[in-house]
């Protein structure tokens, strides 16, 4: 079983490739990681070294796991954090030729466009790109709460907001929607929520929600490694709401253990056993949708 994870690299810490590969390897599924930046750290330090790559250096590593097989033997590819509206276009050229290559293959869209806090953190061109190239070449995507709007183009506050903003994403091509990071109307302020909706037969829609207490730290890169957990445990056979706790009660157990040593990067290494086997275990729970 194999990933194919487009996404940023960093030397220290852990974002973009640092933070989802390790943990879909310890999944016993191997990834071969294409990086879209090489970086010595992720921004918010004093200092940051090195670059978005050149659009033609990702485009000849994107050639070169074609040559050496790896689309005929993945189960999915992973995007994230791309770096440049060029590399975007790579990408979604090449997950086109993987797919009409492949047809078996799942592409996740994890849309790395910007929070709730900062606003959008990537460049002007990017987001458009995201929501018109990939997002309709994806299976599954992963935005979290605010690009779920900017994908939508409207605010949502409700779950039915979300239900209907969801089909109508859906028509537009992706089958399963995750929301990672979701705070609607009847959240609890104590908890976060992540949700789930999927396209279901003869049009209909199935959708679920986990709810996990909220850890009183943001470091970076959370969703990243969501996006890795949930790839890995799709590949891995997991429905999506199985798939949805396994992913969403890992992450809360990685932060539980970060908030424990006080670091501003997470604890992802440490955390294996949390990763792999999630105690506590959170539930998905269905949502009625029509």
């Amino acid at each position: 079983m194999t990933v194919i994870s487009i996404q940023s690299q960093v030397a220290w810490g852990h974002v973009g490739n640092s933070a989802a590969t390790f943990p879909i390897q310890l999944h016993g599924i191997d990834v071969v990681a294409v990086p879209t930046t090489l970086l010595s750290n992720r921004p918010g330090y004093p200092t940051i070294r090195g670059r978005v790559l050149d659009v033609q250096l990702v485009a000849d590593l994107l050639q070169g796991v074609e040559e050496r097989g790896a689309v005929e033997s993945a189960r999915m590819i992973l995007s994230g954090y791309l770096g440049s509206a060029d590399i975007g276009f790579d990408v979604a050229d090449f997950v086109a030729r993987a797919k009409a290559a492949n047809p078996a293959l799942l592409y996740c869209c994890d849309p790395v466009l910007g929070d709730r806090d900062r606003g959008m953190f990537v460049r002007p061109d990017i987001p458009p790109l995201v929501r018109d190239q990939l997002c309709p070449l994806a299976d599954i995507i992963t935005p979290n709460h605010f690009e779920f709007e900017f994908l939508c183009g409207a605010r949502v506050t409700t779950i039915d907001d979300v239900v209907a903003r969801a089909r109508a994403l859906m028509a537009r091509g992706p089958a399963t929607i995750v929301i990672t990071s979701a705070e609607l109307a009847g959240t609890p302020e104590a908890e976060i929520e992540t949700l789930a909706i999927e396209r279901a037969a003869s049009d209909g829609i199935r959708a679920w929600r986990v709810r996990t207490p909220r850890v009183p730290i943001s470091p970076s890169g959370t969703g990243d490694l969501f996006a890795g957990l949930f790839a890995a445990a799709r590949v891995r056979g997991l429905a999506t709401p199985d798939a949805l706790s396994h992913a969403a009660s890992g992450i809360h157990g990685v932060l539980v253990r970060t908030a424990e040593r006080g670091t501003e990067e997470m604890r992802i290494v440490e955390s294996a056993g949390v990763m792999l086997d999630p105690k506590p275990r959170f539930a998905a729970v269905a949502i009625p949708a029509s």
